[in-house]
């Protein structure tokens, strides 16, 4: 979405002086209307966390081609799609952004379908459907109980944002007190790559709210009444969700470029896509692009827009013959929402502790997710403002000090 809104933005700004730039077309190719803010997919009520492509970026004039890439042929420069309807068909391209995201990587392992995600828009909305079920549900084991598999940044405010859901919805049955939530994790301590300064907040945010741990295990198998572990034992549940991994889109293995172990293309400064003819970039969670001090960045919504821009900028610019602009993005920082417990923010790659007034982690934390990672709606003007790489998210919205 950023990178077409960011091509678009370019191309207009040089419209006068470069007559190509008016009649050069930006499409984005892909099979949903909405932009889904999958950052916010772990709370309650998930079907709202969508916004309408169309009324994002057709006030400006990008088209929509509403199909599915299957296949890039960077020599002849084109995108096969298929429409919902089954159709196939061919799109052809000048500049190409690769912009597909990235995947969970679900597990095969007996039970596996009973498992939920909350890796997509339909996969929250069926664990939202799945838990305000529970109340009709049968009684027994497990019924209130939960087990979160993958202690990391995903599994750790799905946890403690369970707490909160579980128990709103066994309160009615006056079963509040028979809520579980249980964390399974296959390392020795949760938050691994959250840094050691923040893990004592972390834990003492897991303890305040009851949330259990299981480390140095992992899942062999479930079933509708349990989640059976590594070490032998039964975890009753009804609720079971997997957290753990994620890999780039699989279009990428359709580019003839290196790839790093996430499946992430390899790119240059400008995000261009190396050793690859026809002109390709690629952003977001397909691009392995470099931060600040040679960390390669992660996969994460605070570099995924900076990466957008960058790319849909740079393709146009190429188009132009205009010079190109390098990835700079913020420096890195995480906000990990911690429930009804609060949050923790963390600075840079070293992890050091934000430090603020009372509150301050939460207050950043719905900033991000209320304010920051959302595009404006019908209002062209705003939105090539914010496409301007220059502009970072900081800069888009009100904010915490």
């Amino acid at each position: 979405m950023w990178s077409a809104a960011a091509a678009t933005r370019l191309l207009r700004t040089h419209a006068d002086l470069h007559p190509e730039a008016a009649g050069t077309t930006v499409a984005l190719l892909t099979p949903l209307p909405d932009l889904t803010l999958r950052p916010r997919l772990y709370q309650a009520d998930p079907a709202g966390f969508r916004v309408p492509l169309d009324r994002v970026l057709g006030p400006v004039g990008v088209r929509r081609i509403a199909a599915t890439a299957t296949a890039v042929d960077t020599g002849r420069r084109r995108v096969t799609a298929v429409a919902a309807d089954g159709s196939r068909t061919e799109v052809g391209y000048r500049r190409l952004v690769l912009a597909t995201g990235s995947a969970v990587v679900r597990p095969e392992l007996p039970g596996a379908p009973l498992l939920h995600d909350i890796d997509t828009l339909a996969a929250a909305v069926r664990l939202e459907d799945h838990l305000r079920a529970l109340p009709q549900a049968p009684d027994g084991p497990g019924r209130w109980s939960a087990v979160v598999v993958g202690a990391g940044f995903t599994g750790l405010e799905l946890a403690t944002e369970l707490v909160g859901r579980l128990r709103a919805k066994a309160a009615p049955c006056g079963a509040e007190g028979q809520v579980r939530v249980i964390l399974v994790e296959r390392a020795a301590a949760v938050g691994e790559g959250l840094g050691e300064a923040a893990r004592p907040v972390i834990i003492r945010a897991l303890d305040e709210l009851g949330v259990e741990r299981r480390l140095g295990v992992t899942v062999t198998g479930l079933d509708e009444h349990a989640v059976h572990l590594s070490d032998g034992s039964a975890l009753p549940a009804r609720t079971a969700v997997w957290t753990a991994g994620m890999r780039a889109s699989a279009l990428t293995e359709r580019i003839p470029a290196p790839r790093d172990g996430l499946g992430r293309l390899a790119v240059d400064a400008r995000l261009r896509v190396s050793g690859v003819e026809g002109s390709i970039y690629a952003a977001g969670d397909t691009a392995a692009a470099m931060a600040e001090d040679g960390h390669p960045v992660p996969q994460s919504c605070q570099h995924a827009t900076p990466l957008g821009k960058v790319a849909g900028h740079n393709a146009a610019a190429d188009l132009l013959g205009l010079p190109p602009v390098g990835f700079a993005p913020d420096p890195y920082s995480t906000c990990l929402d911690l429930g009804a417990a609060g949050a923790v923010a963390t600075a840079g790659f070293g992890r050091t502790l934000r430090r603020g007034p009372d509150g301050f982690a939460k207050e950043l934390k719905r900033a991000i997710n209320e304010t920051w990672i959302s595009p404006p709606v019908d209002d062209p003007e705003e939105l090539l403002r914010r496409a301007d790489h220059r502009v970072s998210q900081r800069q888009s919205a009100p904010h915490p000090a």
